[in-house]
């Protein structure tokens, strides 16, 4: 699986961005799929992610409510709407994507994704 991001830019603070992934091969409405982001300095975070069975989401709490994950199995793309931005929010934002069945919170790991793709810059000025 090859995946890439587009979307990045910059922002004012209170703005939006929406990060889209695209993902090739035929079996993509069989992967897990996920964001992770990464600031200068820190380590790579999770973000949010969505199971190949649509329905199955979740957030990390710094963008509940600000942030939507979604997925177009028909387009091979995952999405990620990002509202409300923070300057906080500033990092490289990765897409990632796994096959094998999800157990427990273990997307949260980034050890746990076996694809990723190149990453896509947001920044948010203040």
């Amino acid at each position: 699986v090859q995946l890439v991001e587009t979307g990045g830019g910059l922002v004012q603070a209170g703005g939006s961005l929406k990060l889209s992934c695209a993902a090739s091969g035929r079996t993509f409405s069989t992967y897990n799929m996920g964001w992770f982001r990464q600031a200068p300095g820190k380590q790579r975070e999770f973000v949010a992610g969505i199971k190949w069975s649509v329905g199955n989401i979740d957030y990390a709490d710094s963008v509940k409510g600000r942030f939507t994950i979604s997925r177009d199995n028909a387009k091979n793309t995952v999405y990620l709407q990002m509202n409300s931005l923070k300057p906080e929010d500033t990092a490289v934002y990765y897409c990632a994507a796994e096959s094998r069945p999800l157990i427990g919170s273990n997307w949260y790991l980034e050890t746990w994704w076996d694809y990723w793709g190149q990453g896509t810059q947001v920044t948010v000025s203040s």
